[in-house]
């Protein structure tokens, strides 16, 4: 049973992922890795736009040096998965082999890996699975084991990835590492501490937008919950679903299967109640549920209180960061996983007959799987990797060769629209790959559309120029406002201009100098002086970086220092 439990997660990570391992990128929403993606002053905070993807690109701008961006991809993925499963045997404290496998069973397979996995949180999926080994390093940090502090700071450091995820992840940690002995408020001062300074890059960079930071209130009810299929809302969120994008739900999820798997997932976890609070010390079992509780109110809160989320994210800076509130149900997982384990392991031992507890045991193992079948071979076959065309190897050369002449400027990547359905990528929905394929930074549109009604955005300066291309008549002055923009070359998308048409702007580029003209883009210079932009906050985003830094590197020294604790 032992080795059954120890080969469980990867057996499932790999059913998850097995096309997704072939040769060629998976560009799926927000998940787009490119060969190489280049470090720049953009991804460390310093752009114009809200830091919703710091640390995590800086990040993979420097390990992408070292593995390939095709690899890095695979990998992360595959550590997500793996990490979720290994990690959900923290949350059964016991030696049960069942309770084991059925705890990573669930908490590797269930709507939110699938959803967050079609949309591309990869992020989040890391912070996910970081959780259960939080919880289980802040209760040794509590009992006093050397070097679990340490551990933990390391799981908050890789939750930090994505900002939702490093706020889940420093609540996990404050609940469980307070205690009542002499040492408790040294301890949740040192944990509060470390996860401020791990998660130090996008929260300076956030601050320093001021009042930039505010959300159009109207994305409240565009990214609200979503019920699936005949359940509502909240019964959608108890069972780990409810995304507000309908493109990336499992087709399981929209019939009365749905229905059953909550009633059954429910069923189990309410068989293994009264084992599963005799496993855990009062203090754990109540601040998981706590923690559920707010994961279910913050997951619903969109759909069921608009109005008060709408004032939220539109009156304090930073509140767009509880706008998809589903994000938050990874709250409710390890309750729910533990809770399920424990459930399994009651029903292996109803039965008189040997036969009847294998089979019950089996049936809740493989439960989760059996209702959501379309987890598998990467959602149903929607992840399925490609090859960038070679035109875009050519035009990032040709980019390169031009920002050594000038080394400053930024590109405005057209049509000016964020997402795209190459056709060379099955069609499939994807945030537009050109930009974090070029090696400078780059000005995008950040208007989101759901159902067809737009999303505005916090990029002031986006916004600046999508009006001066709605609204110029000169091209000549358009480009001089361009370049005071800090805009020093274009990139036209001419597959995507084709179908977005006329209603997205864009610029013809016929007049200015082309370093790059092919089939799918074209890359022109402007030729203006370029104002560069102001860098206003650059020492403070360092220091932010250092803290980090120096953080996850001592407590990584730490760590090593000490003997690790043994794997269950």
């Amino acid at each position: 049973m032992r080795v059954a439990v120890r080969v469980w997660p990867w057996v499932l990570a790999v059913v998850v992922l097995a096309p997704v391992l072939a040769p060629g990128y998976v560009l799926s929403y927000d998940m787009v890795f490119v060969p190489d993606l280049a470090l720049r002053s953009d991804f460390l905070g310093l752009g114009s736009s809200l830091p919703r993807a710091v640390p995590s690109d800086a990040v993979v701008a420097v390990v992408d040096e070292v593995v390939p961006g095709m690899v890095l991809q695979k990998l992360v993925l595959v550590a997500a998965l793996v990490l979720a499963g290994i990690g959900a045997r923290r949350l059964v404290p016991v030696e049960n082999g069942v309770a084991q496998l059925a705890a990573t069973s669930l908490y590797v397979w269930n709507p939110y890996v699938a959803e967050r996995l079609g949309i591309g949180h990869w992020p989040l999926l890391l912070a996910y699975a970081a959780l259960p080994w939080i919880f289980d390093a802040a209760r040794r940090a509590r009992a006093g084991e050397q070097g679990a502090l340490a551990v933990l700071v390391l799981w908050l450091g890789l939750a930090a990835l994505s900002a939702a995820g490093g706020l889940m992840a420093a609540a996990v940690a404050l609940v469980f590492v307070w205690g009542r002995d002499r040492g408790a408020l040294r301890r949740t001062l040192l944990v509060g501490g470390a996860a401020l300074a791990v998660n130090a890059p996008w929260l300076v960079a956030g601050l320093l937008h001021g009042s930039g930071a505010l959300t159009d209130p109207t994305a409240v009810e565009a990214f609200a919950a979503r019920g699936e299929g005949v359940l509502p809302v909240p019964l959608t969120v108890l069972g780990l679903g409810g995304i507000w994008n309908a493109e990336v739900v499992p087709l399981s999820r929209q019939g009365w299967v749905a229905v059953f798997a909550l009633a059954a997932v429910v069923a189990v976890c309410a068989a293994g109640l009264r084992r599963w609070l005799r496993w855990l010390p009062r203090r754990d079992s109540w601040g998981l549920a706590a923690l559920a509780a707010v994961g279910l109110l913050v997951g619903s809160a969109g759909a069921i209180t608009p109005g008060l989320m709408e004032w939220f994210v539109a009156s304090v800076p930073g509140g767009g960061l509880l706008r998809d509130g589903s994000r938050y149900l990874a709250l409710v997982a390890p309750l729910q996983a533990g809770l399920f384990g424990a459930g399994a392991g009651v029903l292996a031992g109803v039965m008189r007959e040997q036969v009847g507890n294998v089979a019950l045991a089996a049936g809740a193992v493989l439960l989760p799987i059996a209702v959501m079948p379309d987890l598998a071979w990467g959602l149903a076959g929607s992840l399925r990797p490609v090859d960038f065309p070679q035109e875009y190897a050519e035009a990032r050369e040709v980019m390169v060769e031009s920002m050594a002449e000038r080394d400053e400027g930024a590109l405005l990547v057209l049509p000016f629209s964020s997402y795209r359905a190459p056709s060379w990528n099955h069609g499939r929905r994807t945030l537009d790959p050109v930009g974090r394929y070029m090696p400078a930074n780059y000005v995008a549109s950040d208007v989101l559309y759901v159902s067809g009604r737009p999303i505005e955005g916090e990029d002031r300066r986006a916004r600046r120029v999508q009006d001066m291309l709605s609204d110029a008549e000169d091209r000549m002055d358009l480009a001089r406002a361009l370049g005071g923009e800090g805009i020093a070359w274009v990139l036209v998308d001419l597959e995507a201009e084709r179908v977005l048409g006329e209603g997205v702007p864009s610029l013809d580029t016929a007049s200015l100098p082309q370093l790059h003209a092919g089939d799918l883009l074209v890359v022109a210079e402007l030729g203006e002086r370029v104002d560069q932009n102001r860098r206003d906050g650059v020492v403070w985003v360092a220091v932010a970086w250092a803290l980090a830094g120096v953080t996850s590197i001592t407590s990584l020294a730490v760590a090593l220092r000490k003997r690790p604790p043994k794997v269950r």
